[in-house]
């Protein structure tokens, strides 16, 4: 099965003073197309971090970061930015709606920020819509709406460019259990029925009990990687 993301002695640090301060360290792993993974780990040890290196949001001081075989490093801010449009999703803790925008307007953004013609995507749309469960709160504007539905605007608007990859950083992390297990299902639905490749960064348990692997960080370095029997199976 081809690897949709894979780094090699990937290494970032950041400048605190006169101290050269190391976040991640030294780490190698290969992400199959398809795949569900979860990153764990204390807070501090480098996930985010390594999630925005994945994404494209940050670049590394040492090694090397594969997105669908392409070198992320050897790329131009511009070019990765039509990939990260194109051909990623991405969801927050905090779900980074326009508050005066409706749900498909807010789900239409990445459409709109690319130059595209919404009235293209209004089939598309209309399934993404369905496949969260807002069918009916389209014409809501995010205040309207629970954290739980606000999420899944969030979960809408990266899928509406079809992606190979969704990261997720804590998207459970500000919802109640309930709504935080309702998310998690619909992220492995999503990842089951289409086929794209989810990697979330998660302090929860039961969150990362849904992925099929689960990769444990601890002071910027992977300390375990090994699969699971996820919730579901």
């Amino acid at each position: 099965m081809p690897h949709i993301i894979e780094t090699e002695k990937l290494y970032k640090s950041y400048a605190v003073g006169v101290r050269e301060v190391p976040v991640i360290k030294d780490i190698t792993f290969k992400v199959n197309e398809g795949e569900s993974v979860a990153i764990m780990g204390p807070s501090g040890c480098g996930k985010s971090s390594l999630l925005y290196l994945l994404g494209g949001l940050d670049v590394p001081t040492a090694g090397s970061m594969y997105f669908d075989q392409k070198d992320l490093n050897k790329m131009n801010d511009k070019t990765k930015s039509v990939i990260r449009r194109r051909e990623m999703g991405f969801v927050f803790q905090f779900y980074n709606l326009v508050q005066n925008l409706t749900v498909e307007e807010n789900i239409l953004l990445p459409i709109t920020m690319d130059g595209k013609k919404k009235k293209d995507f209004n089939q598309r749309l209309d399934e993404i819509l369905e496949i969260v469960g807002l069918t009916e709160r389209r014409n809501f504007t995010p205040r309207e709406l629970s954290g739980g539905q606000q999420q899944r605007v969030a979960i809408a608007r990266a899928l509406i460019a079809s992606p190979k990859l969704i990261l997720a950083d804590e998207p459970i992390g500000n919802l109640d259990s309930q709504s935080g297990t309702e998310i998690m299902e619909l992220f492995q639905k999503i990842n089951r029925e289409k086929g794209v490749t989810l990697i979330q960064v998660t302090h929860s348990e039961n969150a990362a009990a849904y992925s099929e692997r689960i990769i444990h960080m601890k002071d910027g370095m992977i300390e375990k990687d090994s699969a699971i029997d996820r919730v579901g199976d």
